[in-house]
């Protein structure tokens, strides 16, 4: 029932997720979800907590992005940037290595390291040619990241990208243009 509900009512969605670990408090997956949903509901410290449980008992790096937006949450984006240079971090490959140089890449802008979030996102995932949600936001990052570096006219063009890369219309890459640019695309 969580997972129905967390994108129309994430408060709800979390009642369900805590009486699903209250009942099931041993199943990795059971906190897993319990720790996604308090994650959708702002509940930063309940999220990070439970995602920690996860991870305990079923081991692996996944969720570590996560769990870095929670510490960027709390007001902890330092602890942010160490999740993103641990061993485990190392260990991500694809969309999870990409979808945490995105949190750690907004941890340093919280910190007003503009370039340095600017160099987390050089990747070579970085390839205008890619489409989907993934490519999308990492577009997206790096172009913002680029405007806060005062590097506009670069941000416009990733922003164009994100866009371009946005099937699903999962951002306002669009907007985001016409907003810099002073033109409707």
């Amino acid at each position: 029932m969580a997972g129905k509900l967390i994108d129309d009512d994430p408060r709800l969605a979390l009642a369900h997720a805590r009486a699903a670990r209250q009942r099931a408090g041993r199943i990795a997956v059971v906190r897993e979800a319990a720790g996604i949903t308090a994650y959708h509901a702002g509940e930063w410290a309940e999220a990070l907590s439970e995602l920690r449980a996860a991870r305990r008992m079923s081991g692996g790096p996944g969720l570590l992005a996560v769990m870095a937006d929670c510490e960027r949450g709390l007001g902890r984006p330092e602890r942010a940037i160490e999740l993103g240079r641990s061993e485990e971090a190392r260990a991500l490959t694809g969309d999870e290595a990409s979808e945490l140089r995105i949190v750690v890449a907004g941890a340093r802008m919280d910190l007003g390291q503009y370039d340095q979030a600017v160099v987390t996102l050089q990747t070579p995932d970085l390839d205008e040619s890619r489409t989907g949600t993934a490519a999308a936001r990492l577009f997206y990052a790096y172009a913002d990241a680029l405007v806060a570096a005062g590097r506009t006219k670069d941000g416009v063009k990733w922003f164009l990208n994100a866009a371009a890369a946005d099937l699903d219309g999962e951002t306002d890459a669009e907007e985001r243009v016409a907003e810099l640019t002073g033109e409707d695309l």
